[in-house]
């Protein structure tokens, strides 16, 4: 069952404020905010494993070893290409600095908030 759009954002959320509070950690669990995946990444990827493929093959047809080790080089690069993603959280960064508004405040904290908000401040 897919999650209803308050959800998602709520989820998202959950998510940025736990990369601000703990960044080693959100790290190792492999999941970076603002991150997507690049369709320039792939096209430009996917081209250049397919003239790395192209270049293997010449270079083992035509038994010339440096051609075909070059062909396996641009190959690889291209799928390491095609599979990066692109950071948004960074170009907005290197563009404007930190984001204005209210002040970070920790996650626990948050969630303690909306924990009251929702039950009325009953504890």
């Amino acid at each position: 069952m897919p999650l209803s759009e308050h959800e998602q954002k709520l989820l998202e959320q959950l998510e940025k404020q736990l990369h601000e509070d703990d960044p080693k950690f959100a790290s190792s669990m492999g999941s970076v905010p603002g991150r997507s995946w690049s369709t320039r990444h792939l096209v430009l990827g996917v081209l250049a494993t397919l003239a790395g493929v192209l270049l293997l093959l010449v270079g083992v047809s035509t038994q010339i070893i440096i051609v075909g080790v070059v062909g396996f080089v641009v190959m690889g690069a291209g799928v390491y290409f095609a599979t990066m993603r692109s950071s948004a959280v960074g170009k907005a960064r290197a563009a404007g600095g930190r984001k204005q508004g209210k002040p970070r405040s920790s996650f626990m904290s948050n969630l303690e908030q909306r924990w009251d908000e929702r039950h009325g401040g009953e504890s």
